[in-house]
């Protein structure tokens, strides 16, 4: 079962009613969508203590010793990793490579990357335990799912910044974990979308229905809006396409790609 999903997370959290949406919107940025959130008044250190609590329970219960992980410390390292890199092409190997980079692996002696099976199994332990949830990517022009690299999203946005702490900087990539979710709850099947050298950030699919979607912080600066646009223009199909983003313009189409912003989207009935 997955967090709230922010409509769900205004009906659990009392707000003054001068608070605009958008604020509100910061808040489930921030401290994520765990129910037990709506019990502390949005106090930042009650609230990370409880989510350390949960995240503690989750790792340590539900994967470490149910798997008899011999590493702890190295489990650790890869969920504060993938925490770090949500939105981001990663693969077993990468983390691996980076993790014995930094020592958090020691390499056996003759082999290239003995880690990168340690790292794929840990990782698959924490999908089991629904802590991350893996996506593959998916050749538009070619028809055909790709094997190499991936991404991997977090269960609640609130654990990812009480173990990282919040950064604006992340916003970004918060914000296409928060659109992932929302997909999930909304039944489609979702990977990422490769045009030759472009990327659209997820192709959602559901029987009869599909949607290509990019997010973005914002859309205001040109070369991002081109960037943003050029994978979904290369499509060559006439499903619908959409950019998400924390905009609030009057521009709702760009040469028939919808822009629509995300608090919008995700309060859709």
């Amino acid at each position: 079962m997955l967090p709230l999903s922010f409509k769900e997370f205004l009906v659990f959290n009392s707000f003054e009613p001068s608070v605009p949406t958008d604020e509100k919107f910061q808040k489930y940025l921030q401290f994520g969508g765990m129910p037990a959130v709506s019990e502390y008044n949005f106090n930042r250190q009650r609230i990370n203590d409880m989510l350390e609590g949960i995240y503690a329970t989750v790792i340590l219960k539900d994967v470490f010793e149910r798997n008899k992980i011999a590493d702890q410390a190295l489990l650790q390292k890869i969920v504060a990793f993938l925490a770090d890199s949500i939105g981001s092409v990663v693969s077993p190997n990468s983390i691996g490579n980076f993790l014995a980079g930094q020592g958090g692996i020691d390499k056996e002696k003759g082999k290239k990357n003995p880690a990168s099976k340690t790292v794929e199994a840990y990782i698959g332990y924490l999908q089991d335990a629904y802590v991350f949830y893996g996506i593959k990517r998916y050749d538009i022009k070619g028809k055909q799912h790709l094997k190499t690299l991936g991404k991997y999203y977090i269960v609640d946005t609130g654990i990812r910044n009480m173990l990282l702490g919040y950064r604006d900087a992340d916003r970004g990539h918060i914000l296409e974990n928060v659109v992932y979710l929302e997909l999930l709850r909304r039944d489609y099947r979702v990977c990422i979308g490769k045009v030759g050298e472009r990327e659209v950030d997820f192709i959602a699919e559901k029987p009869e229905h599909k949607l290509y979607i990019q997010v973005t912080e914002t859309m205001l600066g040109e070369e991002t809006r081109q960037r943003e646009l050029a994978p979904l223009r290369d499509i060559p199909d006439n499903y619908e396409k959409i950019v998400l983003s924390l905009d609030r313009s009057f521009i709702n189409s760009y040469d028939g790609i919808k822009a629509m912003n995300i608090v919008d989207f995700l309060l859709e009935t």
